[in-house]
């Protein structure tokens, strides 16, 4: 059997190398204020739009105390007091069933919401503010321990 010298091997591997990077396409673009499309990836669509952030809060229905669960109507009466205002350009409300482990360990399943809130990243600090604001006054009218809260940078295109 004839082995390769290490130069042999070094040449073979780096042509392989060569071959392969050349079969991959570049992908992925920085997200910032431009609102040029960045480059498909094997027949996908470009990505359109500007940088945004997307916020989305998990407001649970179910109080710790054991008082009446938060209604439909007190939840969207919230929503048109105390976001709107913050967020008049729009916001999506979506019903949900969810499960968490309470500050006792107790595993709690319970009726909720999740509020989308999508705004453009150079807000982000601005709104953030806001957005904690929004949090903190579900928990204290309605006693909850907690409201979960996901940021995600996007791409968002409203044409």
């Amino acid at each position: 059997m004839r082995t390769l010298s290490a130069r042999a091997r070094l040449l073979t591997s780096t042509a392989a190398l060569a071959v392969l990077a050349a079969g991959v396409p570049a992908a992925g673009a920085a997200l910032d204020d431009r609102s040029t499309p960045s480059p498909t990836v094997q027949g996908a669509p470009s990505a359109r739009g500007k940088a945004y952030i997307e916020t989305r809060l998990f407001f649970g229905t179910e109080r710790p105390d054991g008082g009446p669960a938060v209604t439909d109507r007190q939840f969207m009466g919230f929503i048109d007091t105390r976001v709107t205002p913050d967020f008049p350009e729009g916001l999506t409300v979506r019903d949900g069933r969810g499960q968490w482990r309470d500050a006792h360990g107790t595993i709690e399943r319970e009726r909720s919401y999740e509020l989308v809130l999508l705004y453009p990243a150079a807000e982000a600090r601005a709104r953030d503010g806001r957005i904690e604001r929004i949090r903190s006054a579900y928990q204290r009218l309605y006693g909850q321990e907690s409201v979960a809260r996901l940021d995600d940078a996007t791409r968002a295109d409203f044409g």
